[in-house]
């Protein structure tokens, strides 16, 4: 499988990255609405998602049909400043309470995993699935070092190479499990990455974006330019 269907997005810089982003999910949600009655949208962590989050949050939306699910989550108490779910608390807090589907992590990594599967297995396929790429090319909490389970809903992991090692997030299978993917990458020190990605390099993000659909969005340094 190739990424073929990605349409890729040089933007201005990461305020643009943020703006385009905020745009896509803004048109896919009225898409999805508009077809089903329902938008699920998969979050991501890290750094860049955070204006997206805060421009989402700011926008004029049909919260009450939009379900939010988390990519990953770190093992760490619920208001810990490090945990996915904090970072997006605004934008989760924008939707119903049933709607705002967090990571049990603070059960730990098995456990976390195995309640989360069944929540993941209703709700897909998603409509879009919102992603970050590492420096060493990982995605969500998919390492370059895994075993990619290709049936599992959802992964435990203890040895993440990046802290903390103990996380939770989605597999292979709910991650492409979604009408459009939505790739950010912003800052030079992705564009290894990024570079590695476009040559064919057996990532995880590559093997979780190969054939589908949706967009590719960067700023110029995580490009290489």
């Amino acid at each position: 499988m190739t990424d073929s269907a990605l349409r890729w997005r040089i933007c201005v810089d990461g305020a643009d990255v943020a703006r385009q982003a905020a745009e896509l999910i803004r048109r896919a949600a009225a898409a999805a609405i508009a077809a089903r009655g329902r938008f699920r949208l998969v979050l991501a962590g890290g750094r860049t998602p955070r204006e997206v989050y805060a421009l989402l949050f700011a926008g004029e939306h049909d919260w009450g049909h939009w379900e939010l699910y988390l990519g990953d989550e770190r093992c760490l108490a619920p208001s810990h400043a490090e945990r996915n779910s904090v970072l997006a608390a605004a934008l989760l807090a924008r939707v119903p309470a049933g709607a705002a589907h967090v990571i049990p992590a603070e059960l730990g990594p098995e456990a976390a995993a195995q309640a989360y599967a069944p929540i993941v297995a209703k709700a897909a396929p998603f409509d879009v699935v919102l992603l970050g790429v590492g420096e060493d090319g990982h995605t969500a909490s998919l390492f370059p070092e895994q075993v990619l389970d290709t049936a599992a809903w959802t992964v435990a992991v203890h040895d993440a190479p990046k802290p903390p090692p103990a996380r939770v997030g989605l597999g292979l299978r709910a991650l492409r499990a979604t009408r459009e993917v939505l790739v950010l990458a912003v800052g030079p020190d992705k564009a290894d990455a990024v570079g590695r990605w476009r040559a064919g390099a057996d990532l995880p993000i590559a093997r979780v974006t190969a054939g589908l659909a949706g967009h590719v969005l960067l700023d110029a340094a995580a490009a290489g330019g």
